[in-house]
């Protein structure tokens, strides 16, 4: 589904099957070219669709890309890393690893540092003394979502640059790919310290 909803009053205000580029335009193309004129921010997940709609129709608009689904990208990257890791140790038959990286203990993986509770700190640790991958993939995951504490854009460039030098050299190839898509939305990314709206 393709939801419209307007951020001040937190309700959908439209919505359509589909999540192409021309679903959105039938939404742009239903309030007319002067309400989209007037629409003054749009956040959205970041899909290539969704921006090249918004930016057809809401000439005016800043776009951002929305803080909780870049953070969801950044968590589905270090999941990947666990994944590929659990297949090569698997063939290995590295128990203890195996253990600590199955299904039901991710969430270590995929909550933030400071919200875990002590034992779920415990098996991080283990997790990451076992498996570099694993070790550079949280440190990764951690700076990216660091980049949301900073306090301006200039910082917060400063802070992407080195994120996306260190993704892309980092032979992990769901942060290399992550890295290539941050560095496409860039400007996305940054419009959220002058907008900062969720979808």
């Amino acid at each position: 589904m393709t939801n419209v909803i307007d951020v001040n009053e937190k309700v959908i205000t439209w919505n359509a099957k589909g999540r192409k580029a021309e679903i959105l335009n039938k939404y742009y193309d239903s309030i007319g070219k002067d309400k989209c004129e007037k629409i003054e921010s749009v956040a959205l997940d970041g899909a290539q669709t969704y921006i090249s709609s918004t930016n057809k129709y809401a000439v005016n608009a800043t776009v951002v890309l929305d803080r909780f689904h870049a953070v969801q990208k950044a968590n589905k990257a270090i999941d990947q890393v666990r994944k590929d890791e659990s297949r090569k140790t698997r063939k290995n038959k590295d128990q203890e690893f195996i253990n600590l990286a199955n299904c039901k203990q991710r969430f270590v993986l995929l909550k933030k540092k400071s919200k875990l509770s002590e034992r779920q700190e415990i098996t991080l640790k283990k997790l990451c003394d076992l498996n570099e991958p694993i070790y550079k993939a949280m440190l990764l995951k951690e700076s990216f979502m660091q980049i949301y504490e900073c306090d301006d854009i200039d910082e917060a460039k400063e802070h992407i640059a080195d994120w996306a030098d260190q993704a892309l050299f980092s032979g992990l190839k769901p942060f290399i790919d992550l890295a290539c898509s941050v560095i496409n939305k860039m400007n996305y990314i940054f419009n959220w310290f002058k907008k900062k709206i969720s979808s």
